[in-house]
């Protein structure tokens, strides 16, 4: 018996949805991942803030105090830990550690995340989200202010950026006993 060009489709399209099916089935023995939604963050707040905000808001306090147009490259900029003087330093270092302290707010919104001493970020508190907005927004006043490429922008962004971790470090930080941090 001969398939006709429609049998033909039909035996394709069976054997691919197969296919298909079984890329997506869990190997034996391996356990499926969790969804993302369902995964705990790898880093708690203070690692966070030690990983991103911290290092990338001092990108932005430096160029306050020295021009980034005038900062020489490392002879070795591929591997520099220092931005501004890295195959993307200069301006565009501080761009884009604005930016990362922009993005950085969407980070500490995620369920799951906890302190340093195991307490959940507040990311229910409605103090939080504001505290949280105005971190985003002072990162996006120092990206535009890094696309300026002009100091006095810089440094009341800079400023902007120190005033958004004051309001946050005052209310949820700054305890005298470790473990009443977060609350």
């Amino acid at each position: 018996m001969r398939a006709t060009g429609s049998a033909w489709t039909v035996v394709v399209y069976v054997v691919a949805v197969a296919g298909f099916i079984r890329a997506q089935s869990p190997r034996p023995g391996v356990a499926p991942a969790k969804p993302a939604s369902e995964a705990r963050p790898p880093a708690d707040l203070a690692q966070l803030m030690k990983g991103i905000v911290y290092t990338n808001s001092n990108v932005v306090f430096a160029a306050q105090g020295e021009n980034p147009d005038e900062i020489k490259p490392d002879p070795k900029a591929a591997v520099s830990p220092n931005p501004l003087t890295s195959v993307f330093g200069k301006w565009q270092a501080v761009e884009n550690s604005a930016l990362a302290l922009a993005e950085s707010a969407s980070l500490l919104m995620v369920p799951g995340r906890t302190c340093s001493n195991g307490v959940d970020v507040p990311i229910r508190n409605a103090d939080w989200a504001v505290l949280v907005q105005g971190m985003r927004e002072a990162g996006m006043t120092a990206y535009k202010a890094a696309q300026s490429k002009n100091q006095d922008n810089i440094l009341s962004a800079a400023e902007a950026v120190t005033t958004s971790c004051e309001n946050c470090h005052r209310k949820y930080r700054e305890r005298r006993n470790v473990a009443d941090r977060c609350r």
